[in-house]
């Protein structure tokens, strides 16, 4: 079995050396670097599955660092560890290309938990690089934004077009309210979700014509997809 590569910079030794035990312990292979600078060096000379950040570091932050990876690789997860919770270090993680981030203290399971969760939907999204769907009767294609009802064509907006393709992926799965709204909005603060909440109303309304096919909202965790 390949293990799971992890870039690992936290400057706080006690932590750091914790972590990284605590991640070979549950099989992943770990390198760990006291600062964004020697974090950065071993990224670009080695292949890494994943990368946990820590925001405030010496030398080089975790912003920085971050945004430096995705300037060549745009596809690895990113998990960012912070002492702080406002809303705008949240978003300035998203920012720099940050797809989760857990604040400190945490649970060293309540970590393992994000990274697989994280590990996951990376794997999701590698094999599943289509760009044509079949929806009931309705065929979707997202490079063109076009959904095709018999002989009708319907031109989607840009969000339209990429909530629709992450409600296919999920298909008769929950699409989790908050990963798409990182996904497609970066933040989920109250007004972007106010905003998804009207993209599916359109959606909804564009898919009536096929009673086979529904768009559920499912309590406190997100929508649901159903093509019967």
């Amino acid at each position: 079995m390949i293990k799971i590569k992890v870039l690992l910079a936290e400057d706080d030794e006690n932590l750091g050396s914790l972590l990284m035990e605590y991640l070979i312990a549950k099989s992943y292979d770990c390198d760990w670097f006291v600062n964004g600078e020697k974090a950065y060096k071993s990224f670009v000379k080695n292949h890494y599955d994943l990368c946990i950040l820590d925001i405030m570091m010496p030398v080089k932050d975790g912003y920085t660092l971050a945004r430096e990876i995705r300037m060549t690789n745009t596809e690895i997860p990113i998990i960012f560890l912070t002492a702080k919770s406002l809303k705008e270090d949240v978003i300035e993680g998203f920012k720099a290309g940050g797809d989760d981030y857990i604040t400190k203290p945490f649970s060293m399971e309540e970590l393992i938990f994000r990274i697989e969760a994280i590990i996951r939907r990376a794997k999701k999204e590698m094999i599943s690089p289509q760009s044509e769907y079949k929806i009931g009767r309705y065929i979707f294609n997202a490079d063109k934004q076009l959904l095709i009802y018999e002989n009708t064509e319907h031109n989607l907006t840009t969000k339209e077009s990429e909530l629709l393709k992450l409600l296919c992926n999920n298909k008769n799965m929950v699409l989790e309210r908050n990963f798409a709204l990182k996904t497609i909005w970066i933040d989920d603060n109250y007004f972007n979700a106010r905003s998804m909440d009207v993209y599916i109303a359109k959606l909804r309304k564009y898919l009536k014509e096929d009673p086979a096919v529904q768009i559920l909202n499912i309590h406190g965790k997100g929508f649901k997809l159903i093509d019967k």
